[in-house]
């Protein structure tokens, strides 16, 4: 399947527009570190494929260009002895055309230097290949912004250091250790730090700020020189550990593990069409729903996993990940590791309820520890959705204690947890006097079902019949009589001079139309908010219908997300980002399938590609690409924790998935062709099926599922058994 995939896909963007806002990672599945090319020395945006300038091999850690980065340098290959301390002095020209950039391996050759470098990644480092061809001495360049300290061991041909940068941290002596290993002798002549006017500081350590480390070799100006790299969060001593375990291996044999280790998961589903750029896009997206979270657990002496807790910081037993927001991932890179990586999911609960053990609080947007950002702790949904299916059920009881403590308790750090808990205690909703009041509202309703789903499931009546009450919240600030979600104040007054397209203040990144739908837990009961399903039908049709227009109300300004939107001009769907993932399947709770379907396709086949403008905006850490895996397929989880998935109209002629338990589950497409937008019948293991969901355990049953497609739309009426899950049904 890798060789469907360019990691470039969704890489053009810039601060004020988004065609995905990814990066071209090269890694391993959940790999510790990523590695990037870098083209400009730009901030957050230091990749773009248009450029044909290669500034070096970045390992990084930035999870999103609005997050920043963390524990991050820069390794340039070079032949020049008249290179100064700068990233523009060291720059060369490339070909991307002619450069492989693939998720295990990536290959460029710098037209400068006449130097071809391959790059393979490890889950705690790479291997680098660097043919020089140029005969003038060999040397490598690491460029590290901030503070780093390094030191030359000649007579091992070893490079051991740290490096401390980072966009946010709790520990402000936050440090990634490194250990790098070469083939050939180091020559400590010219090898140092070196500042903006090629001033050689010192031969073998030096602490420096924004230098440059040159490494210089011998007798390899027409060789090749192989090098191998570990990290570490823990300590100097780790990282050579880490390096040790990989030092047997030629890159190479490297690379071919890291096939391997790809191919596992993207194997896991098989897909089928004749049009080649479904299945690149397809696998493409597939790919980036594992490289998000990252691994930030390593293995000791004994081989027993430990990490460094920021907050304590200190060393710590047990496994941890970062890199993670879960208003983003919720919706979907859970969801569909429930199906396909269960046992890696697991992990990550654990991994998850060590951050709450540590810092008191389950976290929200780890970026390497809590960034606090975006409303909600949509990690309950997570929580829950792993309950329901049997995911890390030894956990739930503690993990409950964790959300229920988030759902009553302010935390003095405005980072963790709930925002405005007490008041929504209080009045049933968050008052319009926080940022963002609705979406904290719905947010936490629905927070508060996967709190009573969770008890449910571990018999604690008495909890889950409170928070199953408290999740219909979002009825307090449904203005019934214009059909949508606005901010009240403390005195239960609607805020005035009411604008359906404005941005901001009351929403978070949209307006009333994307926020106003997020009742997960209950879309019967907003039906009958809304008086009627006939109502429903008409509103979320003029959503679809009505154009592309906002107001900056909020923002003051044009954020990138509007502009998105106005763009793809699907309305006011803005698909551009996860407050509306779900909203084309909304017409299915009203019985009207078609019109989902019908949506869905034209999403599916002219906002995604495999290309550099791969996506209709932020991709965010699988999300969005996990949107166009599902939808893609045919279904789609529109709410976690219940184990239903809805109904949309599948793409391929067939998808086979490998399920966990040994079985498959196929889904096959009749009629599959451009023009037919609707599904016509659909059977489920072999049986004419009418409802329009199915469930977690028809897939691991591995029930074949059969569309015919159709150019007309087909209608009927639904019972409300048919329909799919709402609390209210």
């Amino acid at each position: 399947m890798l060789h469907y995939i360019d990691t470039r896909q969704g890489t053009n963007n810039k601060h004020s527009y988004s065609n995905g806002n990814t990066l071209p990672y090269t890694s391993v599945p959940f790999g510790m570190n990523h590695f990037a090319v870098q083209t400009n020395d730009e901030g957050s945006w230091f990749f773009n494929p248009l450029d044909r300038v290669f500034q070096g091999f970045r390992l990084t850690h930035q999870p999103s260009p609005w997050m920043g980065d963390f524990a991050h340098f820069l390794m340039t290959p070079i032949a020049d002895d008249k290179i100064r301390g700068t990233v523009f002095t060291c720059q060369s020209s490339y070909r991307p055309e002619e450069a492989v950039f693939r998720p295990n391996y990536v290959r460029v050759k710098q037209q400068r230097y006449n130097i071809t470098s391959e790059l393979v990644p490890t889950c705690y480092g790479a291997a680098l290949r660097i043919q020089y061809n140029s005969r003038r001495q060999a040397g490598l360049v690491l460029n590290v912004k901030n503070i780093s300290e390094w030191h030359i061991d000649a007579a091992n041909r070893r490079l051991t250091g740290h490096v401390s940068n980072f966009a946010g941290c709790h520990d402000d002596q936050f440090r990634m250790y490194v250990a790098m290993s070469f083939n050939k002798e180091i020559d400590l002549s010219t090898s140092g730090y070196y500042d903006e006017e090629g001033k050689l500081y010192s031969e073998a350590s030096v602490s420096g700020k924004d230098r440059h480390f040159v490494i210089r070799f011998k007798d390899c100006e027409t060789d090749s020189l192989d090098v191998k790299l570990a990290t570490s969060f823990i300590s100097g001593e780790q990282a050579d550990l880490n390096l040790e375990r990989e030092l047997n291996l030629s890159i190479d044999e490297l690379k071919e593990q890291g096939a391997q280790a790809w191919n596992r998961y993207l194997s896991k589903i098989q897909v089928s069409h004749s049009n080649e750029e479904y299945l690149r896009t397809f696998y493409t997206c597939l790919y980036r729903m594992f490289l998000f979270p990252q691994k930030f657990y390593e293995l000791d002496a004994n081989m027993e996993p430990v990490h460094y807790d920021t907050t304590a910081r200190a060393v710590k037993k047990g496994v941890l990940y970062t890199n993670n927001g879960f208003w983003d991932t919720y919706k979907t890179v859970y969801p569909l590791y429930s199906i396909i990586a269960p046992q890696e999911y697991e992990e990550m609960l654990e991994g998850y309820l060590n951050s709450y053990r540590e810092a008191g609080f389950l976290p929200k947007w780890l970026s390497p520890d809590e960034r606090g950002l975006m409303p909600g702790t949509l990690i309950d949904a997570v929580i829950a959705d792993a309950a329901a299916k049997g995911i890390g059920l030894n956990m739930m009881p503690e993990l409950l204690e964790a959300m229920l403590k988030a759902a009553t308790t302010q935390s003095e750090q405005t980072c963790y947890g709930r925002q405005g808990t007490l008041d929504y205690i209080k009045y049933g909703y968050v008052p319009s006097n926080y940022h963002e009041s609705v979406n904290h509202t719905l947010d936490y309703a629905y927070s508060d079902y996967c709190i009573s789903r969770v008890a449910e499931l571990l018999g604690k009546s008495d909890i889950a019949d409170k928070y199953r009450e408290s999740a219909l919240n979002y009825r307090n600030i449904f203005d019934s009589e214009i059909g949508f979600m606005r901010a009240k104040d403390q005195n239960g007054q609607f805020r005035p001079d009411f604008n359906d397209t404005s941005w901001g203040r009351d929403y978070a990144e949209g307006s009333a139309w994307q926020n106003g739908f997020a009742v997960f837990q209950d879309f019967q009961g907003l039906i009958d908010a809304y008086g009627s399903k006939e109502r429903f039908f008409d509103k979320i049709t003029e959503l679809c219908n009505k154009a592309p227009d906002f107001d900056v109300l909020g923002y003051g300004f044009e954020i990138h997300e509007m502009s998105e939107m106005a763009a793809i001009d699907f309305g006011q769907v803005a698909i551009s980002n996860q407050p509306s993932f779900h909203i084309p399947y909304l017409f299915n709770y009203v019985g009207q399938p078609a019109s989902s379907q019908v949506v869905i396709k034209q999403i599916v086949t002219n906002l995604f590609n495999s290309g550099f403008n791969g996506y209709p905006g932020d991709e965010d850490n699988g999300s969005m690409a996990g949107w166009y895996v599902f939808s893609s397929m045919g279904f789609y989880p529109v709410s976690p924790g219940s184990n239903e998935y809805v109904l949309g109209i599948p793409l391929f002629d067939q998808v086979t998935i490998e399920l966990p338990n040994g079985k498959q589950m196929q889904i096959r497409t009749d009629n599959n062709n451009p023009q037919s937008n609707f599904v016509s019948s659909v059977k489920l293991a072999g049986q004419d099926y009418t409802k329009l969901f199915i469930t977690h355990e028809d897939i691991l049953e591995g029930k074949t599922l059969d569309f015919r497609l159709g150019l007309a739309p087909t209608y009927r009426d639904y019972k409300p058994e048919e329909l799919p899950f709402s609390i209210s049904k």
